[in-house]
């Protein structure tokens, strides 16, 4: 997998061919970009490394900030002021823009530092990332998951120079940068230094180690250097009193001389830093320099990231003719794997070790469709993530609605309640080792009584309405755990309160009563897959008026669309919100909305749904995706969807569907599932659907379009039989609900029991 894995796509603005069909009526209301980056980056890694131009979000690239529409161009070149550590990935207005230690290879005086040079001969790969200055410099990055190492090749010249710039930060647009508050540099010896700078909050400690044979080297403050300094300290910085500083060496280069750079990072201390270099990197040979503790090559270092990125790459294995599908899907996989950072033992915010995990950005994204995908490929880190929330909760009073290397009252609470509590249940009923349960029970219970949830006790809806449902699942899902660890007691209350959900909607239209909505409207948010999708059904007036509704908001039967071009206007805005229509996987409020034909008996929708959503919203290249990836939310989508599942997080059930390949293998845990069809025809964008004819699991037949998790985690054979035309399979059957599947269908068939177990 790692081979077809393009980590340039989506980090330009969105360049797909014209939508045909049903696709060409989805409007666009959000930003028309990837946003992503081509950074050497180690799965779910604490530091990222890349090319640094000041752009939004990620700090590469060439855009301003933008918030709906085809962004606007900052530079009209792909350009560089040096490399810098920790980057965003795929998000928004996040406000929290790291792009923390400026690396800057330069021919030129010091007082040149913050040119940009355009961006020639780039390449980049899975935990490698590489580029050619205009200057004639070549730099080479690579990462550990606490590390990173730079490699720069120079050009013959008699005074080079290579520049840490500790004081940049964030990005180059207004409001953008970061200024640290405090900051300590000191020079050990040749070539060994370390440092600690508090950014955003946190105190980020750095220990370089630097190759650079016998050249000098400097301390350096306002441009201006320091002979003879060992140390820079600075009580408190304002933006206002802030003059750049750092370290930098200097000497004569011959052509193609090597320069390598080593940093170890950590949270808690240089110490700490030092210790995580050592880490990541082979211990030195004993010819190696006294000074330089951890002399590894990059080459050395890269190879152990790629090995790591090629097994976890191949936890999913597919099989395809066609080169641009491999790479859409293999890049998916990879941007799924980017985020969270897992930093064991490395939070800043309290003094205990254990798990900690930053940039949980958009979780309001994630826990729909990333959460999932990391809980069934790699279990050991869904446990570690879910005690690093528990600890967060511990420490700080809330289970995150996102949570960043930062510290502040920013943590996104508009977008959503009780999102974790999702992602906890559906662990619990894996019986998955290493959480206690009981703990855990005591922050979902109490994290569900703050915040927008005193107003949904107090009166049984909050607004935006949206949290009400929010709140609602939180309580169905804390009743789950409830159950599981036997307070049967709390469990009846909170299933009470799940019930509420009922008040966010308004009978008479069967949609979300008036509201503020977050990055949508009230019907992109109107068909989320609930707990009690039978009431949710029966409220809407019953499976036929259900199905129109949602044929209405999918376009069936409507003129396409004109999407917004460059700086959209408020009128042009207004107009496409009015078309009540899905977000195309521009943005993901509705993401799994096609998913709720099953619970209508009509799979056969959800295929054409999902049918022009894979094949036409997403493409390879810089501007292969459709909008945001939002720290791997999209792209985990986009694999959950071409695979023929798709996860309902909190339910732990997982809905079937025509996989868009003819087999995959899929590593769950120590299980493999393997996923076969028979009639399979390799599908194109705007060509014909394919329907589910049948199903068989290890070779019984599934009359039902899902399947428990505990019953696809054990691994096995699922084979789906297709065809050109819709079939009965699924329409006879409802998918689990609290009030009974089948309930408000007249004529559905027998209900089908919940499994207790999952």
């Amino acid at each position: 997998m790692i081979e077809h894995v393009d980590p340039f796509l989506g980090s330009a603005a969105t360049a797909l061919p014209p939508p045909t069909g049903l696709a060409a009526t989805w409007w666009w209301p959000k930003p028309q970009v990837g946003n992503t980056h081509p950074g050497a980056v180690h799965p779910f890694g604490m530091v990222s490394a890349c090319a640094y131009s000041g752009a939004y979000p990620t700090g590469y690239g060439q855009y301003e900030l933008n918030t709906e529409g085809v962004p606007p161009q900052l530079f009209d070149r792909l350009q560089a002021s040096g490399f810098t550590h920790f980057q965003q990935s795929g998000t928004g207005a996040i406000r929290k823009y790291y792009n923390y230690l400026r690396v800057t290879p330069m021919l030129e005086p010091l007082d040149a530092l913050g040119t940009a040079w355009e961006l020639r001969e780039e390449r980049a790969e899975p935990g490698y990332y590489a580029a050619t200055l205009s200057s004639g410099i070549r730099a080479e990055l690579t990462v550990g998951p606490k590390s990173a190492v730079h490699r720069y090749t120079f050009p013959a010249h008699q005074d080079a120079r290579l520049v840490v710039d500790l004081s940049a930060g964030g990005l180059a647009i207004p409001y953008g940068a970061t200024v640290p508050l405090r900051a300590h540099l000191e020079a050990l010896g040749p070539g060994v230094a370390q440092a600690e700078i508090v950014v955003e909050g946190a105190p980020l400690a750095v220990h370089l180690e630097a190759d650079v044979g016998d050249w000098r080297q400097l301390l350096w403050y306002d441009r201006r250097l320091m002979p003879g300094g060992t140390r820079l300290d600075f009580d408190r910085i304002r933006p206002t009193t802030l003059r750049p500083f750092g370290l930098m060496w200097r000497g004569d280069t011959e052509p193609g001389q090597v320069l390598e750079l080593r940093f170890g990072f950590s949270l808690r201390g240089v110490e700490q830093a030092q210790a995580n270099l050592l880490a990541d990197t082979t211990p030195a040979p004993a010819s190696a320099p006294s000074a330089c503790a951890t002399t590894t090559s990059f080459d050395d270092r890269h190879a152990a990231t790629s090995a790591r990125w090629r097994h976890d790459l191949g936890r999913i294995r597919i099989e395809t003719p066609s080169a641009d599908r491999q790479r859409i899907f293999s890049t998916a996989l990879y941007h799924a794997l980017v985020k969270p950072c897992f930093a064991p033992d490395e939070s800043p915010f309290w003094p205990t070790d254990g798990p900690f995990v930053f940039d949980l950005c958009t979780l309001w994204d994630m826990y729909r469709t990333q959460l999932p995908l990391i809980t069934a490929l790699f279990p050991e880190r869904a446990v570690e993530l879910a005690n690093a929330l528990l600890y967060v909760c511990e420490e700080e009073g809330n289970l995150p609605i996102g949570y960043r290397m930062a510290k502040g009252t920013d943590r996104f609470s508009r977008q959503g309640s009780a999102l974790a509590q999702t992602f906890l249940a559906d662990l619990s009923q894996l019986g998955l080792e290493g959480v206690d349960w009981d703990w855990a029970l005591v922050h979902m219970d109490t994290d569900l009584r703050r915040g927008y949830g005193e107003e949904f006790l107090l009166r049984g809806v909050a607004h935006p309405v949206t949290h009400t449902l929010d709140l609602a699942f939180g309580y169905h899902c804390t009743a789950r755990v409830a159950r599981h660890v036997g307070d049967m007691a709390l469990a009846e209350q909170c299933e009470a309160l799940a019930g509420q959900w009922v008040n966010a909607f308004d009978p008479a239209t069967g949609l979300l009563v008036d509201s503020s909505y977050y990055e949508g409207g009230r019907w992109n948010y109107s068909f989320r897959v609930l707990h009690d999708m039978a009431a949710r059904v029966a409220l809407a007036g019953g499976e036929e008026a259900f199905t129109a509704l949602l044929d209405a908001f999918f376009g069936y039967g409507a003129e396409p669309v004109r999407q917004v071009g460059e700086r959209p206007g408020v009128e042009e805005l207004l107009a496409g919100y009015a078309l009540d229509r899905f977000e195309g996987l521009n943005n993901e409020p509705d993401m799994e909305v096609p998913w709720a034909y099953h619970y209508v008996g009509r799979p056969d929708r959800t295929a054409e749904v999902v049918h022009a959503a894979v094949h036409q919203m997403f493409g390879v290249g810089r501007g292969g995706l459709p909008g945001n990836d939002d720290s791997g939310g999209l792209s985990s989508w986009y694999v959950w969807a071409s695979l023929g599942l798709f996860p309902v997080a909190g339910q732990s059930l997982y809905l079937l569907g025509p996989p868009s390949f003819a087999r995959s293998r899929i590593q769950l845990g120590a299980e493999e599932l393997a996923v076969e069809t028979t009639g399979f025809v390799e599908p194109v964008a705007g060509g014909p659907v394919q329907y589910v004819q049948s199903v068989t699991f290890d070779g019984r037949p599934v009359e039902q379009t899902w399947l428990t998790a505990r019953e696809l985690h054990r691994g096995g054979r699922l084979v789906v039989a297709l065809g050109p035309e819709p079939s009965t399979w699924g329409t006879t059957t409802r998918p689990p609900s609290v009030s009974g599947p089948g309930a408000s269908a007249p004529g559905a068939g027998p209900a089908v029991p919940r499994d207790p177990a999952g």
